[in-house]
């Protein structure tokens, strides 16, 4: 099916990727959004930034693992901002049956002793005697990503708009897509929203190159560099619409897994905290619906970064040569 210009409303990492690849097709792009720009509104600026499908096995389904796969090499093509250093799994001393949990649930990894921790990352020598080291992964800054993206859609065309749109209103005039995220939930009934509060914190004295997953029994924590002594460190998932501020409780976890991680953190400032609701459907996957001229995409949970480029070209293929996705929902409008 030929296309000469789609509307896309929302212009989070969705919006932008599915933008992005059917402009390389050659599609023209309307994109529209409330807002003037990326920011704090959206839930993917609040992202780690992981690109790590092999990891994400441990909890995720397996289209997650197969379709991550793409990520990396998507976003480097698309930004250039992907840093391609691994990721790498610690637990302390007592949680080490759940590091033995996370290895029989994933895959491409290899074990690493303490002594091969420290010589990956020196500054959490000596607090760790086992780890598994994902090689193949990687991490982008989210904010820089998104940036970049949009800088390169403007450069080739791609028109924005800024306006609180109805994508149903849209869809009259011709083909849409519906790409807001936890915003579409007033269309679409199944969507929830997992909560993620995060803080972003400086910490010069501390040099970590890639992302670290420290397990524990409760909650699963994360630390992504970010460059010049600046880290992320989220990953706290409750079920529920996000409030406007981070509860204590996370507040605690998050510090206390960072002082774990090394004890210079406990002199870092905090510079962010961040709150946001995640779309998600029942099962966590993301789910393309059409009707019409109508398209839904949407439900990437906590996979923004990782699942979007997979997202974008099912879409494109669905546009263009009329290919059924393998997360299109035919049940639902």
């Amino acid at each position: 099916m030929e296309m000469t210009e789609v509307t896309i409303i929302g212009g989070g990492v969705a919006g932008l990727c599915v933008a992005r690849t059917l402009l390389d097709c050659g599609v023209g792009v309307v994109l529209v959004d409330r807002h003037k720009d990326i920011g704090p509104h959206a839930c993917s600026w609040w992202a780690g930034g992981m690109l790590a499908p092999f990891c994400e096995g441990e909890s995720a389904e397996e289209p997650v693992v197969r379709l991550g796969r793409e990520a990396a090499d998507w976003w480097e093509a698309k930004t250039g901002a992907v840093h391609r250093c691994g990721s790498l799994v610690v637990s302390s001393m007592r949680d080490t049956a759940d590091l033995a949990r996370f290895a029989r649930r994933t895959t491409g990894f290899r074990q690493v002793s303490g002594a091969e921790i420290s010589d990956l990352e020196p500054d959490l020598g000596g607090r760790f005697t086992k780890g598994l080291f994902f090689e193949s992964e990687a991490h982008l800054a989210p904010r820089r990503a998104l940036a970049r993206l949009r800088a390169s859609l403007l450069a080739d065309g791609a028109v924005f708009v800024q306006e609180d749109a109805d994508p149903d209103r849209y869809a009259q005039r011709g083909l849409t897509i519906d790409c807001r995220g936890y915003q579409a939930r007033d269309r679409l009934g199944d969507l929830r929203g997992v909560k993620g509060e995060m803080l972003v914190l400086s910490c010069p004295d501390v040099s970590i190159s890639r992302p670290i997953r420290l397990l524990h029994p409760r909650v699963p924590l994360y630390l992504v560099p970010r460059g010049d002594g600046v880290f992320m460190l989220g990953a706290t998932m409750i079920e529920g619409q996000a409030g406007k501020h981070v509860t204590a409780r996370a507040l605690l976890e998050l510090l206390s897994a960072a002082y774990a991680l090394n004890p210079a953190f406990g002199e870092a400032e905090v510079l962010e905290i961040g709150v946001d609701s995640r779309p998600a459907f029942p099962d966590n996957l993301p789910r393309i619906r059409r009707n019409g001229n109508l398209i839904r995409a949407n439900g990437l949970f906590r996979h923004g970064f990782l699942l979007a480029p997979a997202l974008a070209r099912m879409v494109a293929d669905l546009i263009i040569d009329n290919k059924t996705p393998e997360v299109m929902d035919e049940t639902a409008a």
